[in-house]
């Protein structure tokens, strides 16, 4: 029966039909088996707790919608603001979805992780969400790294070094051509991004259209509530919390990396497909209904 699945994979190859998403592609990293069966698990129900914004802790310019899933930042001049999520978490591996219309962001949006007393509210133009020492963020627009006040590096970090790839590449066929310095434009960042955070290994990372850009933040603090947060200095910024998996720092089970290692081979454009692989029809059920 291996050898049956083996050539239906393979000779379904060529039918896959690129991502909307390819430009993150090639900026994926490889991931764990613990965080690829999370990202590929079925997210929990829309009313769990952990995807609602807190009404306690937030900016007065924020409002919340009554599922509290969408926050509102109000028209405020010279404000900064910001809004954590209600439920934060002090182990495990956790993916939240935050949704946020890049036409809706302006200057100074930053999604990312906060501890408990974090700061919600300045005067001013600025970035909260990494603004100090008790929150970590990724500003959208200049994709900048942010802690402690401080920018750090750009993210993702990948695509640093296949740009640097690439220009020795362009050195050593042009070795008397004159090395410019190009300011390097940012990504433009999707309306969905999912943030990744192991607080048992103490990282916090990003994925857009189903790609890992890796961990972006190291050496978070550890048995501490850490809490989903974003800021923003934009009037009518809507930004939405969607919960959607999470697991233990247990070892996945067997069968679950089995069926994930079938669903990677498949494809996620053809996973619509997986009742006619070639397979027990108990098998089937469980690809289909546990991914």
């Amino acid at each position: 029966m291996g050898l049956i699945l083996s050539a239906w994979l393979s000779g379904r190859a060529a039918d896959s039909v690129p991502s909307s998403s390819a430009v993150f592609l090639p900026l994926a990293v490889p991931t764990s088996s613990r965080l690829a069966l999370t990202l590929s698990s079925p997210a929990v129900s829309p009313a769990d707790r952990r995807s609602r914004w807190s009404s306690h802790h937030r900016s007065p310019h924020f409002r919340l919608s009554p599922c509290k899933q969408q926050a509102t930042r109000s028209p405020a001049e010279l404000s900064s603001d910001g809004v954590r999520a209600e439920v934060g978490v002090e182990s495990g591996l956790h993916v939240w979805e935050v949704t946020w219309s890049p036409e809706h962001r302006g200057s100074h949006a930053v999604i990312g992780i906060s501890r408990r007393d974090c700061p919600l509210q300045d005067s001013g133009y600025k970035v909260l969400v990494g603004g100090d020492s008790l929150s970590w963020g990724w500003e959208l627009k200049s994709n900048q790294l942010w802690h402690g006040g401080k920018t750090l590096v750009c993210y993702p970090r990948e695509r640093r070094r296949l740009r640097s790839q690439a220009a020795e590449a362009f050195r050593s066929k042009s070795p008397n051509s004159l090395h410019r310095h190009e300011t390097e434009t940012p990504l433009l960042i999707p309306e969905r991004v999912q943030l990744v955070l192991d607080a048992d290994a103490g990282t916090l990372g990003f994925a857009v259209g189903g790609s890992f850009l890796g961990v972006a933040f190291r050496d978070l603090p550890s048995g501490v509530e850490l809490f989903p947060a974003v800021s923003s200095v934009r009037g009518g910024a809507r930004i939405e919390l969607r919960y959607l998996n999470g697991t233990t720092r247990n070892p996945p089970a067997l069968m679950a990396l089995c069926g994930l290692s079938i669903l990677q081979n498949v494809g996620q454009q053809r996973q619509n497909q997986v009742d006619q692989l070639p397979l027990p029809p108990l098998l089937h059920h469980y690809l289909l209904s546990c991914f």
